[in-house]
C-alpha cells in the first residue's frame, strides 16, 4: 500500500490467545468454515483472540440504552486502558480502543459468571449487566459497525477473523452469535504445526495489505482458538497541507533533547480552544467524511500526568462544545508509529483477571475445559503527512479577513484523538514525544 498519498493510515492488530491444555478430540463440523470472500477487506486495527461462546436468541432492544452510550463507555474504557499503558511507555504510544473492546466484547458471548462480570466490568459495560435483553450489547456494537460504514466518504474497514484447532469443540450457538453480531469468519488450522504461525502471519499480511507482516513471533502450540478483530481508518484531511510548505524544524522532546523534523503548515480556519485548568491548548483537524483528529498539547514541559489522568468522554464532549473556530498558522510535524503491546498486565489492573486464568468460565464457547485466555497483543501503525488521495477544497473563503491569525506550533509532545463523529466513537488514541522514532 502507497503511503505517500494518505494523510492519515493507521492500522492496529490486537491479539488474545486462548490454550487448552485438556483436549478432547471433537472436531468440529466443516459446515462451521465460513465464507473467505469478505477476507480482502482493508483494515488498520485488529483484536486477535483465543475461544469464546454466546447465548441466544433475537430479542426487541429496549430502548433503555443507545448507541450514544456504548461510545461514551468505549471512550471511557480507552481512556482507562491508555493510562494503564502509559504507566508502562514512557515514549510514542498509538493504539485503538475500538478495535480491543470489540474483540473482547465478544467474548462476552462465551462467558458467564465471575468471568463475565469481570470482563463486563472492565470494558466499562456496568449498566448493561440490569439489562432483560443480553442481546442488547451487541445489538448495538453491530448498529454502530453498519452505520460507520455506509458513510462513503470515510474508508473505515471493521471485520473479525478466528482461527479453530483442527480437534477443538466449539459451541455452534457462539459461532452463529459472533457471526450475526460481529461478522466472524472462521477458519481451521493445526496449532501444532510448525508452519501455524507463519500462516496466520501471512493471513494477517494479507489482510493489512503488507502492513504487518510478521504479527507473531511465537504460537503456543496448545493454542486451541485465536479470535482477530481489525480496524482500517484511510484519512483524507478536508483541508490538506501543502507539501511544498513544509520544512525541517526543531521538535522538542524534552529540556535537553531536541529532534528535526518535517514540519508542516497551514493556514485555515480551525476550532480550538486553551484550558487553563489542565493547561493545554486543544484544536481539532477534520477529515472528510465524519471524522477528526483532536491535539491536544500541554502548554508547559513535562509529564503528561495530570493532562492524562483527567481524560474522560465527558471531557472531551466539553471541549468540543467550547471550541471557537478562528484563523489559525497551524505548525504540525509529519509522523509515523508503529506500536505493539502486550495487554495482559494492563487488562489485569482493569480488573478482567479469570479469564487469563484456568477458572475462566467459558462454558457458553464450548464444552473442553482448562482454557483460558494466555494474551492480548496489539499492534497500531499510523501514517500521518500533508495530503489525501484527493485534493480538498481550502477554507479561505470561510475566514474572517480582518482576524489576527492564532498560531499553534506543535514542537513539544502531545496526545491526538481520532474520532468518528456520528457516533462519537473513539477509533484511535496516540501520544507523541518523539516524532522521528516508530
Amino acid at each position: 500500500m502507497k503511503h505517500r498519498l494518505c494523510l492519515l493510515l493507521p492500522f492496529l492488530l490486537t491479539g488474545l490467545c486462548f490454550a487448552d491444555h485438556a483436549i478432547k478430540q471433537h472436531k468440529p463440523s466443516r459446515k462451521q468454515r465460513l465464507d473467505e470472500s469478505e477476507w480482502n477487506k482493508q483494515i488498520s486495527a485488529a483484536t486477535v483472540m483465543d475461544s469464546m461462546n454466546t447465548s441466544t436468541n433475537d430479542q426487541q432492544i429496549p430502548p433503555v440504552l443507545s448507541v450514544s452510550n456504548v461510545s461514551q463507555m468505549i471512550s471511557d474504557f480507552g481512556f482507562n486502558l491508555y493510562r494503564k499503558i502509559a504507566n508502562k511507555h514512557d515514549d510514542n504510544i498509538f493504539f485503538s480502543p475500538f478495535s480491543v473492546s470489540l474483540g473482547l466484547s465478544s467474548l462476552l458471548l462465551g462467558t458467564r459468571g465471575n468471568t463475565y462480570d469481570q470482563l463486563l466490568h472492565g470494558l466499562n459495560y456496568n449498566r448493561f449487566k440490569e439489562q432483560e435483553n443480553p442481546y442488547l450489547l451487541p445489538e448495538l456494537l453491530k448498529t454502530i459497525k453498519e452505520k460507520i460504514a455506509q458513510n462513503e466518504e470515510l474508508v473505515l474497514n471493521i471485520g473479525s477473523l478466528s482461527f479453530l484447532h483442527e480437534t477443538f469443540s466449539m459451541k455452534e450457538e457462539f459461532i452463529n452469535l459472533t457471526k450475526t453480531y460481529f461478522d466472524m469468519e472462521y477458519e481451521f488450522i493445526d496449532f501444532h504445526s510448525s508452519k501455524a504461525k507463519n500462516e496466520i502471519n501471512a493471513h494477517v499480511e494479507k489482510l493489512t495489505k503488507g502492513l504487518i507482516s510478521n504479527f507473531y513471533d511465537f504460537l503456543d502450540p496448545q493454542t486451541k482458538l485465536l479470535l482477530l478483530d481489525y480496524i482500517f481508518f484511510k484519512g483524507k484531511w478536508q483541508y490538506p497541507f501543502n507539501p511544498a510548505l513544509t520544512e525541517e524544524d526543531t521538535f522538542f522532546i524534552d529540556k535537553y533533547n531536541s529532534v528535526t523534523v518535517p514540519m508542516m503548515y497551514k493556514s485555515d480556519k480551525v476550532a480550538s480552544l486553551l484550558d487553563k485548568d489542565l493547561s493545554c491548548t486543544v484544536f481539532k483537524l477534520p477529515y472528510r467524511g465524519n471524522a477528526h483528529m483532536l491535539i491536544i498539547k500541554p502548554e508547559k514541559e513535562g509529564d503528561f500526568g495530570i493532562l492524562e489522568d483527567h481524560l474522560t468522554k465527558e471531557l472531551i464532549d466539553s471541549w468540543l462544545a467550547k471550541m471557537q473556530s478562528r484563523k489559525t498558522d497551524i505548525f504540525f510535524p509529519k509522523f509515523k508509529l508503529d506500536q505493539k503491546y502486550k495487554l495482559k498486565s494492563s487488562l489485569n489492573e482493569l480488573g478482567i483477571k479469570e479469564l487469563f486464568t484456568g477458572r475462566a468460565n467459558l462454558t457458553d464457547l464450548t464444552e473442553e475445559r482448562n482454557l483460558l485466555l494466555t494474551e492480548v497483543t496489539q499492534q497500531a501503525i499510523i501514517d500521518v503527512n500533508e495530503r489525501g488521495t484527493e485534493a480538498a477544497a481550502a477554507a479561505g473563503a470561510e475566514i474572517i479577513a480582518y482576524s489576527l491569525p492564532l498560531t499553534i506550533r506543535v514542537n513539544r509532545p502531545f496526545l491526538f484523538l481520532i474520532y468518528e463523529e456520528a457516533f462519537q466513537s473513539l477509533l484511535f488514541i496516540g501520544r507523541v514525544t518523539n516524532p522521528t522514532k516508530l
